[in-house]
């Protein structure tokens, strides 16, 4: 099956100071893709290559197999993107509209949207269709900006920062709907985090970008694995070994006086 996302050496001079270079990964079918890094590494500057809100100075971007450029047909590249659902790190919707306003400042962008979806997703978030924007909590924001997303039958969601700031319970949720919405093997998930629990417990891979650069890009369980193995020689696991041994000879004969 087709990648839903590549991107092949996309660079881009951003400032003096700043720059992509190489950025080079691609989201398969099925797959939560965590993509990580410091403030300023370069996570939104390459989500936003991603989906040609900015530019590339060298480099290709593809979405569903297509490739998508200042070369393409600005009515394919739309139809492209109608199959992105875009969850940002704060809500972006006019502060005064209210939730059911929100859904007829959508809908004329995407041909597939459902109203019937919308509905049912702000009913199941526990949204009040009645309160305005300025009004929801940062956790009731980020079920507003899902519940688009997951309204027009996106296949790629990209979140950005998006579970940052939850509480606890809002976050299980949130993630519980990522897992949810790959479960077909059909749809991906292109999530920017800083929570590592978070990626923990859904993502298929990790890519980490630093300084504009990507710095790995592997499965999940590689990373998990190596970091929960000390690699040392044997004469420093026996000394290891002897301190634990002395620690618990210590604890014991304590324990007996």
């Amino acid at each position: 099956m087709q990648n839903l996302l590549e991107l092949k050496g996309a660079s881009r001079r951003v400032s003096d100071r700043f720059s992509l270079r190489n950025v080079t990964f691609a989201v398969e079918p099925g797959q939560i893709v965590g993509f990580v890094g410091a403030n300023g590494a370069g996570k939104t500057t390459t989500i936003r290559a991603a989906l040609e809100l900015i530019k590339l100075d060298a480099g290709e971007v593809h979405l569903f197999g297509q490739r998508c450029g200042a070369d393409a047909p600005g009515e394919a590249q739309r139809c492209l993107r109608t199959r992105v659902g875009l969850v940002l790190d704060t809500c972006p919707f006019p502060s005064t509209l209210k939730v059911t306003e929100v859904e007829a400042l959508v809908r004329p962008a995407y041909p597939a949207w459902s109203h019937g979806t919308f509905a049912d997703l702000i009913s199941q978030f526990g949204l009040d269709p009645k309160t305005k924007v300025k009004d929801l909590s940062r956790g009731m924001g980020m079920k507003l900006q899902l519940a688009c997303a997951l309204s027009h039958n996106a296949k790629l969601l990209v979140l950005d920062e998006a579970t940052a700031g939850l509480d606890p319970m809002a976050r299980e949720k949130l993630l519980d709907e990522l897992l949810a919405f790959v479960a077909d093997g059909q749809r991906s998930v292109l999530f920017s985090s800083h929570i590592t629990s978070d990626l923990d417990r859904t993502a298929d891979r990790v890519i980490c970008i630093d300084a504009g650069s990507i710095m790995f890009d592997l499965p999940r369980e590689d990373i998990t694995d190596r970091a929960g193995i000390a690699h040392c020689t044997q004469a420093q696991a026996a000394e290891l070994m002897t301190c634990v041994e002395g620690a618990r000879a210590a604890h014991h004969a304590y324990s007996v006086d």
